[in-house]
């Protein structure tokens, strides 16, 4: 770790201004779990004896740049050389056991700052002037051993803020740890205190589990501790029992390959980008969320599950609203669910071209995840039914390749715009017009590129069924 620091003269700078200055400087918490791992990030944390006014003080004339937001929790942020620093003064907060608001008291020593952290692994610090490591928890042992436990009890961790159990799941995720059976025990028995904690945060961490590198490992933490129960309850519904006489996958269970699934694909794909795809994560997640509320046995011992992706649809847009995801994340996802079977249709390639264009224009900018989605949805472990499935999406895959060579697939209009409709049928703005228009979409997907006078000439037959008569008529 030292050799790790020594490359960040910013910590030496910050922490001999400090100490000059009479005040103890010590990088803390996540900062030094990372650093001890070898993996330290670029936001630096640190905490200090000083008091906020004392802080800003002595960052002036150092600092590029200061900001003050935390201030009322003792926290001053700063950047230096292109890094980012906060530094927060030793805390001593207690809580109200109501809300996870703590009342924001200052302590006197590093030890009773870190005892009040949330895992042992995070309540380490690191004296950088006397090259020191502070761990009056165990936390080094913790992170040697994979083990997040809690510097307290669980109990009166999770009860002073219910948050950390959240945090338990997306560190699984992120650091690839396990959590120590008394720390599972309290989880599982105290979940229903999530419900103190606001949509918006149970949502960043969420995110933050999907996103890491094992995603997987938080989504059974969640659910076997039943978290998943209060913030995202279609999860432990999925986990559908199968019964003697109509055998059937665990929905659960497969949700969690197409997960890896999807992942791998994402991380295979060259043009996709550098930060892990939530999107496509979460619709990996959720795509067969319908599928419990639409399950039917069926004569003979079938088990059916008839429209549910439509049903599945409808669920992941009302719980993505619930933990207060953006319009777009949530219309995105939605849509992926909703299109996840529809290449089931295409059965060896009898999709005619106009079905295909649907399927592109449908999909829009989500066609590269579709790709993922659908490649990861096969879990078969039948190897000759499911490399048939490969080879036939592969086949559709450039059958796309060859009609968007033809045509241009992501501009998909009418072959005559709103003015000309207007013009053509002598309308004024209005609702006929754009059912004019969905009606040469519809045409245009249906037979392709039309020329002028055809297209024309459909509109002008369209109208006249429709009742309305084109000028010259």
């Amino acid at each position: 770790m030292v050799e790790l620091l020594s490359a960040l003269p910013v910590a030496e700078e910050l922490a001999a201004r400090f100490a000059a200055a009479g005040h103890r400087l010590y990088l803390v918490g996540g900062s030094v779990r990372d650093a001890m791992i070898g993996r330290l990030s670029g936001d630096l944390d640190f905490t200090t004896d000083a008091r906020p006014p004392r802080i800003m003080a002595l960052l002036k004339g150092w600092a590029d740049a200061i900001w003050d937001t935390g201030i009322a929790f003792g926290t001053v942020g700063a950047t230096k050389h292109g890094q980012t620093v906060e530094i927060t003064t030793f805390r001593a907060d207690s809580y109200d056991g109501v809300t996870r608001n703590p009342e924001v008291t200052f302590g006197d020593s590093i030890e009773g700052d870190l005892v009040r952290r949330d895992f042992t692994v995070n309540a380490m610090a690191y004296d950088v002037v006397n090259r020191q490591l502070i761990d009056p928890t165990g936390g080094r042992e913790a992170l040697r051993a994979g083990v997040l436990d809690t510097p307290a009890t669980p109990q009166e961790s999770f009860s002073d803020d219910p948050l950390r159990m959240l945090r338990a799941a997306r560190f699984t995720s992120q650091l690839g740890f396990a959590v120590a059976p008394r720390v599972l025990e309290a989880m599982a028995a105290m979940a229903g205190e999530l419900t103190r904690i606001t949509a918006e945060r149970v949502q960043v961490e969420l995110s933050k589990l999907l996103t890491g590198a094992h995603p997987r490992a938080g989504v059974e933490l969640m659910v076997e501790a039943k978290l998943a129960d209060v913030v995202l309850p279609e999860l432990p519904a999925m986990k559908l029992e199968i019964d003697e006489h109509h055998q059937h996958k665990d929905v659960f269970h497969h949700s969690l390959v197409v997960l890896d699934q999807a992942i791998d694909l994402e991380a295979a794909d060259p043009d996709g980008g550098a930060e892990p795809d939530l999107v496509l994560r979460l619709a990996a997640l959720l795509h067969d969320i319908g599928k419990p509320d639409t399950r039917r046995f069926e004569e003979g011992g079938g088990v059916s599950f008839h429209h549910h992706e439509v049903v599945g649809a409808k669920m992941v847009r009302k719980r993505l609203r619930a933990l207060k995801y953006s319009k777009e994340i949530v219309e995105d996802v939605a849509q992926l669910v909703y299109l996840h079977l529809r290449f089931h249709g295409y059965g060896s390639g009898e999709w005619t071209d106009s079905a295909v264009r649907r399927y592109v224009t449908d999909a829009g900018h989500l066609l590269p995840r579709l790709h993922k989605l659908v490649r990861a949805d096969c879990t078969t472990r039948n190897r000759r039914k499911a490399n048939a499935l490969q080879r036939t999406y592969d086949d559709l895959e450039r059958r796309i390749e060859r009609i968007a060579a033809e045509e241009d697939l992501k501009r998909v209009r009418p072959d005559l715009d709103g003015n000309e409709i207007m013009r053509l049928l002598g309308l004024p703005p209005g609702p006929m017009v754009g059912k004019a228009w969905k009606f040469l979409k519809e045409l245009r997907l249906d037979r392709g590129p039309l020329d002028h006078d055809e297209a024309v000439a459909e509109l002008l037959a369209w109208a006249r069924a429709e009742g309305v008569q084109p000028p010259g008529d």
